[in-house]
């Protein structure tokens, strides 16, 4: 079997804590079980990247505005935001664990994820 490594493939997740990062990659997708609309962010530095999602709902909303705020991108009432203007932007994030309930098989997941954006 044949395996092709992309750029970045090599780097391990985040430590936890704060860390100053660029966003090197933007997903579209829709939520597995909800059909929710998501983008997830790849935030990266030299020490490694972690993965967030961001869901279009209303719960999820105040995350995407501060994300966009916190890059110089502000959130204007009946304007559209781009996700394509994230890429290349620097923050700093806390990286962190959050754990919950898998829907399909009731067991509990960890996963590290993104919060508490600051503008760089």
């Amino acid at each position: 079997m044949k395996i092709a490594v992309e750029k970045g493939q090599d780097k391990t997740l985040l430590e936890d804590g704060r860390q100053q990062v660029t966003i090197t990659d933007i997903e579209e997708g829709t939520s597995e079980y909800k059909g929710i609309p998501f983008f997830a962010v790849r935030f990266e530095n030299e020490d490694g990247y972690v993965s967030h999602r961001f869901y279009q709902s209303q719960v999820g909303m105040p995350a995407i505005i501060s994300l966009f705020d916190m890059v110089g991108i502000p959130a204007q009432e009946g304007k559209e935001l781009d996700t394509k203007q994230l890429l290349g932007k620097e923050l700093t994030i806390e990286v962190g664990e959050r754990s919950y309930n898998d829907p399909e098989n009731h067991n509990e997941r960890v996963l590290k994820q993104a919060v508490n954006f600051l503008a760089s």
